[in-house]
């Protein structure tokens, strides 16, 4: 029998590989009338906030984001933005080579599968037509349940959803917005992915003194899941050097 009954995933930086700042952020200001570095800096300082929902849809959360960047959109204007911004988001979303191999292999265990995600409107809006989309039971984001990691509510809303208790989940994540601590409170079981390719992610929060089980490969998972224990926790002078942005600061084009 699995050790485990369910399997939930951060996106960003673990069911995909690294993340860096997006490109599209030019687009994006130029239909918005905005100068492009001031909009990063709205961005970049109200992650949290934009990713709770609370600012409303994608055209409002970007209505709000160019009034503090000193533009004045129309409405066709932002309503491009926000076509500009998702198509930016998709087009920096690599799935690891591995995911969908492993996403299957538990599957056949009878383990189901989830994601939990901070992110902000663009990717509720694309993930459904990824390849891994049919192997997910659940998708939790952050903007349609307005709970960030590392509130325990974001991890509880997937266990309810998947109706399995959290001492019987294990949670997978790269490590951003102090998602490992944050489901360890909330009764799960967490790993650090430490996959080689995550040394320049850019990530915010990051749990950087995490001392707990860490693997090198989502191929890992299933062997967590079929008894097999990972390496212990690997010291930060070794881990991955991640591009850390500080915690309440996050990159506008990416999500965790």
């Amino acid at each position: 029998m699995p050790a485990y009954r369910a399997v939930l995933f951060d996106f960003f930086g673990t069911l995909t590989r690294s993340v860096q700042r997006g490109s599209g952020h030019g687009a994006v200001a130029d239909a918005l009338g905005c100068d492009p570095e001031a909009l990063v800096e709205v961005l970049d300082s109200s992650f949290y906030l934009r990713a709770s929902g609370a600012l409303g849809d994608a055209v409002a959360t970007l209505r709000w984001a160019c009034e503090r960047a000193g533009g004045h959109a129309s409405e066709a204007a932002l309503r491009a933005a926000a076509v500009a911004r998702r198509e930016a988001v998709r087009a920096d979303t690599r799935l690891r080579a591995e995911a969908e191999d492993a996403l299957r292999a538990l599957r056949r265990r009878g383990v189901r599968t989830g994601v939990v995600s901070d992110c902000t409107h663009e990717l509720p809006a694309f993930l459904p037509q990824l390849p891994v989309a049919p192997l997910l039971d659940v998708l939790v984001f952050s903007v349609q349940v307005g709970r960030c990691k590392p509130d325990p509510a974001i991890y509880l809303t997937a266990c309810e959803r998947l109706g399995v208790p959290p001492r019987r989940c294990l949670y997978v994540g790269d490590g951003g917005s102090q998602e490992l601590s944050g489901a360890t409170r909330a009764g799960l079981t967490a790993v650090r992915l430490a996959a080689p390719d995550l040394a320049g992610h850019l990530v915010f929060n990051a749990e950087t003194h995490w001392r707990g089980p860490t693997l090198t490969s989502l191929a890992e998972v299933v062997d967590l899941v079929d008894g097999i224990a990972p390496a212990a926790g690997v010291p930060s002078a070794t881990a991955p050097a991640a591009a850390v942005v500080p915690a309440g600061i996050a990159a506008g084009c990416r999500g965790d």
